[in-house]
């Protein structure tokens, strides 16, 4: 493995949350070692149809389409770095193709989750600093649709800029600036002024927003337990992201708009938002029709 020079590409990953560098890491590792089984030891020796013949093995070994689809999309970005570095001439992964993984339709929250997980529900945090922090938390990812990785990777620096807005370093280390809603701005501005002070300890980090109870920075299974705290039902994180792709299309939203509020670099990964809508209006068009 040390030929593949892995964990100098894990380094310069500067933006990926660690759960998703144990990812890259252990599909990376998996494609290095079945090249090397047939006859191809190093990065500079792989070819365009080698990349093709793992995948096709993958397939055979019954993988599913949407996790053969990732582990292309983990070869192409590690060709891309090596070809950038000089570590290989050509890209073997250029035009790589691997089969798309079947979409199936998020949930979207309804208006009574969307309100406990705000209001914080019966279970929310008797603590006031955690209240403040968990209320800004929840505000950013409905109200701004941010991935849980992109909303605890977020710094200090992030929140300087126009007002109403935030910096955020999303997938493939790209930044974009995103709105944010009046109330999602209210209670960034009381969590930083009153309740990030009082989780603070020497060894914090000084430049993160969020915090964890022990001062550390907050991590993506920090806002699922809390988000469990608030929601009477279980709410994975990224179903705000969801709900709030879905409810801009319901109100009229341009495609394109959306695409570039969520940090999609293919807009037919954000057309699946159209599917969901047009399923929501069925739905109701069937419950609220008399002749439906």
């Amino acid at each position: 493995m040390k030929r593949w020079e892995l964990d100098d590409w894990l380094a310069s990953l500067t933006r990926v949350a660690p759960s998703t560098l144990a990812v890259y890491r252990r599909d990376l590792r998996d494609a290095a070692r079945w090249l090397d089984t047939v006859g191809r030891p190093s990065p500079v020796s792989v070819t365009r149809r080698d990349l093709r013949g793992y995948l096709a093995r993958l397939d055979r070994d019954g993988y599913a389409r949407r996790t053969i689809a990732r582990k292309a999309s983990i070869l192409r970005r590690y060709f891309r770095w090596a070809q950038r570095t000089g570590r290989i001439e050509t890209d073997p992964s250029a035009a790589l193709s691997a089969p798309r993984g079947t979409a199936t339709l998020p949930r979207v929250l309804s208006a009574d989750e969307l309100d406990h997980l705000i209001e914080g529900g019966v279970r929310s945090s008797d603590r006031p600093e955690i209240e403040l922090r968990d209320r800004a938390v929840v505000e950013l990812l409905y109200g701004s649709g941010l991935r849980v990785s992109e909303l605890c990777g977020l710094r200090r620096v992030d929140l300087a800029g126009p007002k109403g807005t935030v910096s955020v370093w999303g997938k493939g280390d790209k930044q974009r600036r995103v709105p944010i809603s009046d109330p999602a701005a209210d209670a960034l501005a009381r969590w930083m002024s009153d309740g990030r002070p009082a989780l603070v300890t020497e060894g914090s980090p000084d430049d993160r927003v969020f915090l964890n109870r022990r001062g550390n920075p907050l991590g993506p299974r920090d806002v699922r337990r809390l988000l469990d705290r608030r929601s009477p039902t279980p709410t994975h994180p990224h179903a705000l992201r969801h709900t709030f792709a879905t409810h801009l299309l319901d109100g009229g939203a341009d495609l394109r708009a959306v695409q570039e509020l969520l940090g999609h670099a293919d807009l037919a990964t954000t057309q699946i938002y159209t599917r969901v809508s047009r399923e929501r209006m069925r739905e109701v068009h069937r419950s609220t029709h008399p002749r439906a």
